[in-house]
C-alpha cells in the first residue's frame, strides 16, 4: 500500500496487519507496520513486486492558496504519481482512494451519488484528485470517495475547524445543514473489503449524515453561532487563511448516497461520538 505514513493510510495498514495480511508500505516514510519500500510519488516509478493487490492512499492533500506552483505540486503526486503507479502495477488489482471533493460544488438537491458531475472543483486538491481518479477508473480500479475523514491522528479536519473559534464561540457560515462524514475506521474497513469489489466508484461515509452544528459544537466544545454565508465567501476572496472551498465544505451540506457500497456489503459501524 501507499501513503501508510499518513492519517488514513496508517489506519488501513494497521487493520490489514491485524487481519493477517503481509503489508508492504511504499512511500517516503515507513508505515506503522510491515516492510518499507522507498517511493517518492511526485517523481519516481514505484517498485511493486510480489504483492497480490495495491491500496493507493498516497496523495497531496490540504487547501493551500491557488497558484501555478501549487497546482503543479499537487498534479505531480495525485495525477503523475497515479500514472506511474498503474504502469508499475500492471495486472495487479488496485483500490484507489479518492475523495468526495471531486464532485461539482453544490448546493445539492438531494443525496450525491457516484454519477454526480465531477467538474468545477474549487481547489488544487479537488481538481487533481478528479484527474487522478479518471486514470484509475480507466484502468479498471476500485475508486473510493470518502468525505471529511475524521478520527484519532487527524491532522487536517479538526485543526481547520479550530480556526472558526473566537471568543468561546464557533462562528460558522450560513444556517445549519446535514452533511456526511467518514470515520477513518469505516474507510479502512472499506479499503480492505473493496479488494473483492467490481471496478468502479463507490461513495464511503458513515451510516447516516450528521447535523453540522451539532457535530462541530461537540468537537470543539463551544456553542455555535452563524454568520451570513455571503459575507464569509467575500472574506475568503481576500483572506490568506480562508478559502472558498473551505466555506463551501461547511455550507453546501453534501450528503453522500452510499447505496452502491452497501450493495457490496459495506456496513459502516463507527459513528461520531
Amino acid at each position: 500500500m501507499t501513503g501508510a505514513s499518513g492519517f488514513c493510510g496508517a489506519a488501513v495498514a494497521r487493520l490489514a496487519d491485524a487481519g493477517g495480511h503481509d503489508v508492504v508500505c511504499l512511500g517516503r516514510r515507513p508505515g506503522p507496520v510491515g516492510v518499507h519500500v522507498s517511493w517518492d510519488a511526485s517523481r519516481e516509478q514505484p517498485v511493486i513486486e510480489g504483492v497480490d493487490a495495491v491500496l493507493h492512499l498516497a496523495a497531496a492533500v490540504g487547501d493551500p492558496r491557488a497558484g501555478r506552483e501549487i497546482e503543479a505540486a499537487y498534479r505531480a503526486v495525485n495525477v503523475d504519481g497515479t500514472e506511474r503507479l498503474f504502469a508499475a502495477a500492471a495486472g495487479i488489482p488496485v483500490v484507489w482512494v479518492s475523495s468526495a471533493s471531486v464532485y461539482r460544488p453544490g448546493p445539492y438537491a438531494g443525496a450525491v451519488g457516484e454519477g454526480h458531475p465531477r467538474d468545477g472543483q474549487l481547489s488544487a486538491y479537488g481538481r487533481t484528485k478528479a484527474a487522478g481518479e479518471r486514470l484509475a477508473l480507466a484502468a479498471g480500479a476500485v475508486v473510493l470517495r470518502p468525505r471529511a475523514v475524521y478520527g484519532d491522528g487527524d491532522r487536517h479536519l479538526l485543526p481547520r475547524l479550530r480556526r472558526v473559534v473566537r471568543a468561546g464561540r464557533a462562528w460558522l457560515p450560513g444556517p445549519d445543514v446535514a452533511m456526511s462524514l467518514t470515520a477513518v475506521e469505516n474507510l479502512a474497513a472499506a479499503c480492505l473489503a473493496a479488494l473483492t469489489w467490481p471496478g468502479g466508484a463507490y461513495n464511503i461515509a458513515d451510516a447516516e449524515p450528521y447535523r453540522r452544528d451539532d457535530v462541530i459544537g461537540r468537537a470543539l466544545g463551544v456553542p455555535v453561532r452563524h454568520l451570513p454565508a455571503g459575507v464569509v465567501r467575500g472574506l475568503a476572496q481576500v483572506s490568506p487563511t480562508l478559502s472558498r472551498y473551505a466555506v463551501d465544505q461547511l455550507t453546501d451540506g453534501m450528503v453522500l448516497d452510499i447505496g452502491r457500497a452497501r450493495a457490496q456489503g459495506y456496513r459502516p459501524e463507527v459513528t461520531w461520538s
